[in-house]
């Protein structure tokens, strides 16, 4: 049975958006569980590896041959279908260091922050890297939303690093939230301007990740000097966090966004990932009993509004974005 282009579209839509949704209220709640931030990259990593390193090696064996002297297109032992320069490169922001970053964040701030700080500040920092490092022009009212979402930022940081002189720690989080955000948008960017598709951008970061990060921790581990709860978590919660955490947000959304850029374009499919930040926001008060204080729901709603003008200053540019650079913000 096969499915219409509209039908497929639609269905790449809704598992993009519920994924991306879910690993806000999920990552929140597994930091209150036994796993630390630590753990559950090594997991993330783990369950996406056993996907995508396979998968990798099987397009870098059947690919034509590159002629001699000519630069080498795969690297860490043909694990990363991209060269080792690019690999690292999107590597280091787009797998350990973005993942390191937003689980720590989980741990001192609540989902109802990151649903505004993580998703909704990612086209703030990728509009501002594309004019620096692509030359992108910022339209009257793409700067106007980019104005918007750092209102709605404010709102909603501001009250922590003013509860930080009361000795909070929400503020924390918050920072790393956006330093996530910000890695995020770095490995968006550098995708773009090395012209590098969403399926070998996903194998190279997970490749890199497992290379780098998997020995890293395992020897931190053994040594007693990572903080590791993995011996003390039980097997369902180790288990989940590998097939949510790597299988579903970087193997699963990660095709369905692709796919749905294919069947919405760019700006459409802006619009619709633009639900991400108010439903996750209603999952961490339903769902985990957070408080949504007045400076939330007007952050959210400021950051919300910010998204669209941002789509639609990307609709009126001269230089509208590619399915390449849509496809860099496939991970949640």
């Amino acid at each position: 049975m096969r499915f219409s282009p509209r039908a497929q579209g639609l269905v790449a839509a809704l598992v993009t958006v519920t994924i991306w949704t879910a690993f806000i209220v999920i990552a929140r709640a597994s930091a209150q569980r036994t796993l630390t931030p630590f753990d559950i990259a090594f997991l993330r990593i783990v369950g996406a590896s056993l996907v995508l390193l396979p998968w990798g090696w099987w397009i870098v064996r059947h690919r034509t041959a590159a002629p001699a002297g000519t630069v080498a297109t795969s690297s860490l032992a043909g694990l990363s279908p991209l060269p080792l320069r690019t690999t690292v490169q999107l590597g280091l922001f787009g797998g350990v260091v973005y993942a390191l970053l937003a689980y720590s964040g989980f741990f001192y701030a609540p989902a109802t922050h990151a649903s505004v700080l993580m998703p909704g500040s990612l086209p703030l920092w990728t509009a501002l890297l594309a004019a620096l490092l692509l030359a992108e022009r910022i339209t009257p009212a793409r700067a106007t939303g980019l104005a918007l979402i750092v209102a709605g930022d404010v709102l909603v940081g501001g009250r922590s690093l003013l509860a930080a002189f009361d000795g909070g720690d929400v503020w924390k989080g918050d920072l790393l939230f956006m330093g996530a955000a910000s890695c995020w948008a770095t490995y968006s960017v550098l995708a773009r301007r090395h012209g590098v598709g969403a399926v070998h951008a996903t194998i190279a970061i997970t490749a890199l990740a497992c290379t780098v990060y998997v020995p890293m921790y395992a020897l931190l581990a053994a040594l007693q000097l990572a903080g590791s709860q993995l011996a003390q978590a039980p097997w369902s919660e180790i288990l989940f966090q590998m097939v949510f955490q790597g299988v579903g947000s970087v193997v699963i959304s990660g095709i369905t966004f692709t796919r749905m850029i294919q069947h919405y374009g760019p700006v459409r499919s802006t619009m619709i990932t633009a639900l991400v930040p108010g439903l996750s926001a209603i999952g961490a008060v339903w769902l985990l009993g957070e408080p949504l204080h007045w400076n939330l729901g007007a952050g959210l709603l400021l950051v919300t509004l910010g998204i669209f003008f941002g789509v639609l200053g990307s609709r009126r540019s001269t230089t509208p974005p590619t399915p390449t650079a849509a496809s860099g913000q496939t991970n949640a």
